[in-house]
């Protein structure tokens, strides 16, 4: 665990945010891959893109500076890219459903392991997910889910890794986009519990759902989780959590007793 800011009070924790791909979910795996690839040929077909090094790093860094928020939005955010570099883009929900097709393939085979029996749910969880929901429900802390993906497939895939039981709400992305951002839903369960400063705990691989979790007072657990190797830290999720003003960063839930300890001031 490596500790950014020791500057919020500890011990008073009573709601617990999850953050579902990357931080508990690796169903996944390969997201980005599969967005950069994407973005990276529509760039480079516009007349005034960057040399390609220059144009891959920057495509990296738009994805974790967005991840977490619903796709549709980083879709936007590319088409506007397209757009500044002379290209005439698809439109964002065209980009989005190129994605998720793409993704949907690798996710369904993956899915398909899982309901044969060939994997366990434990070979895609985060290390460490099951330990430290159990802890917090013996804390007395309710977890909710917050995800940027379909709320129909966060669901069904949150009850094929058997961790849908350890949550009071699982919320992802709709259709109705504007009304169902992070930011909206961790809104509401603030003022549903009436949580004051230090009480809600976010984690997250995102830098949206740091963000917005801190600008409520939350506490920002950042999971810097390299999901292929499923070992050490992403050095540039690192990077994008510490911006979005992440408190802790952990690689995963492997030392579920010493965060634990941490978070309820228990050292």
């Amino acid at each position: 665990m490596e500790l950014i800011n020791s500057n919020f009070p500890r011990g008073r924790i009573r709601v617990a945010i999850f953050d579902f791909d990357g931080t508990l979910s690796l169903l996944r795996e390969g997201w980005s891959e599969i967005m950069h690839s994407l973005v990276f040929a529509e760039l480079e077909q516009t007349p005034q893109h960057e040399d390609e090094a220059t144009l891959r790093d920057f495509v990296w860094d738009i994805i974790y500076q967005t991840a977490g928020q619903q796709t549709i939005y980083q879709m936007i955010r590319f088409a506007q890219e397209i757009e500044k570099r002379g290209g005439t883009p698809r439109t964002p929900e065209e980009y989005l459903r190129i994605f998720t097709e793409k993704l949907l393939e690798r996710v369904h085979e993956r899915v398909a392991l899982l309901k044969s029996g060939v994997s366990a749910p434990s070979d895609w969880l985060v290390p460490g997910s099951v330990e430290t929901l159990q802890a917090l429900r013996a804390h007395g802390v309710t977890c909710y889910i917050a995800s940027g993906t379909g709320e129909s497939f966060v669901r069904d895939e949150a009850k094929l890794l058997g961790i849908a039981p350890f949550f009071a709400g699982m919320y992802g992305s709709h259709a109705d986009y504007k009304n169902h951002s992070k930011k909206v839903i961790i809104g509401n369960i603030v003022e549903k519990h009436g949580l004051r400063e230090g009480e809600l705990v976010m984690f997250g691989d995102g830098a949206t759902e740091i963000a917005d979790a801190k600008a409520v007072g939350g506490i920002g657990a950042g999971l810097a989780t390299n999901e292929t190797t499923r070992d050490g830290i992403n050095p540039i999720k690192r990077m994008a959590l510490v911006q979005a003003g992440a408190d802790i960063i952990i690689p995963d839930f492997c030392d579920c007793a010493e965060l634990m300890n941490y978070l309820f001031n228990k050292n």
